[in-house]
């Protein structure tokens, strides 16, 4: 099992910045990928941001790519998500996930919110 720990919320004016972090603990080994999703009221999770956890390499929804920035501390089982540019439609819960290689996103944490007024 892996715990994950989402932190770094918060209420902002648009064109702002934040960055999110994801403590992950338990069995961090079995971590494939490390991804960022979240969900805006009335609306369907939605993917942001994911990253291979060893190699690094990352992809991106095209509505936060320029803006947004994913990374990892594997010394400190910690994905991240710098936030740049934020504007009102980012307003959401955000959440951290993680997937074994060939499997699904899961072991969610419990999200933090992130606030963003015009």
């Amino acid at each position: 099992q892996v715990q994950l720990a989402e932190s770094g919320g918060g209420l902002v004016q648009a064109g702002d910045s934040l960055r999110l972090s994801c403590v992950a603990s338990g069995r961090t080994f079995s971590i494939y990928q490390m991804g960022w999703f979240r969900q805006a009221p009335g609306k369907e999770r939605e993917f942001v941001a994911a990253i291979n956890w060893s190699a690094g390499s990352t992809s991106y929804a095209d509505s936060v790519k320029g803006r947004f920035t994913i990374s990892r501390d594997n010394t400190k089982n910690t994905v991240y998500l710098q936030m740049n540019s934020l504007k009102p439609e980012d307003t959401a819960d955000y959440y951290c996930a993680r997937r074994s290689a060939g499997g699904p996103f899961g072991s969610w944490g419990q999200g933090t919110q992130v606030t963003v007024s015009s």
